[in-house]
């Protein structure tokens, strides 16, 4: 079955939806020792959540750039994602979505969340033809994601090496096998028409 152009994919349960983030040790360790972020993340900062764990590996390269060393697979509520969702703002002006650009600029500037939709990617990184979600959260999303949404904090960073040595050695099978298993989304029905994927 062909992929629809945008489709949130991600890994979730009934309550619960996994999103990944990657930080330097020094952030990264105790968030997923202490299942919460530390004092020193900083909450005045714009923050990405990818449920993509492919896109998440390509944008830190399986772990290796600096800064985002430890990969964290951080599972929050559903009802954190779908609020961030609905009070979202697309990261681009869209002619036809928005009014005009003034508009779309009035609506950047006071919305909590942004979407954006990247080229999902495959095992070896390289970008497919259709789009999967990297969300922002600034101002009060990030203190409802940090205090409110967030469930547990997982260092998933041995994994995401495992995975990158067995597509270096071209065993796409078994590094397929190890992926965390990512299902389309059912994106809830009240989603404003302008972030409906």
């Amino acid at each position: 079955m062909e992929e629809p152009q945008r489709r949130i994919r991600a890994a979730y349960t009934a309550s619960t939806i996994t999103v990944y983030q990657a930080y330097s040790p020094e952030i990264g360790r105790p968030a997923a020792r202490e299942g919460r972020f530390p004092n020193a993340w900083k909450r005045d900062r714009m923050t990405w959540i990818k449920p993509s764990f492919l896109w998440m590996m390509y944008r830190c390269g399986w772990g290796t750039k600096a800064g985002q060393e430890t990969v964290l697979a951080v599972e929050i509520t559903r009802d954190g994602f779908e609020w961030a969702l609905r009070n979202a703002c697309l990261s681009s002006y869209v002619r036809g979505v928005h009014p005009d650009r003034a508009t779309w600029q009035r609506q950047l500037k006071h919305a909590p969340t942004r979407i954006q939709w990247d080229p999902e990617r495959d095992l070896r990184l390289h970008a497919l033809p259709y789009r999967s979600l990297q969300l922002g959260l600034s101002g009060e999303a990030v203190r409802r994601y940090a205090d409110d949404w967030t469930v547990s904090i997982s260092d998933v960073t041995p994994l995401a090496h495992e995975i990158h040595e067995l597509v270096g050695n071209g065993d796409l099978e078994s590094a397929a096998r190890l992926l965390p298993q990512e299902r389309p989304y059912p994106a809830p029905e009240e989603l404003p028409a302008h972030v409906r994927p």
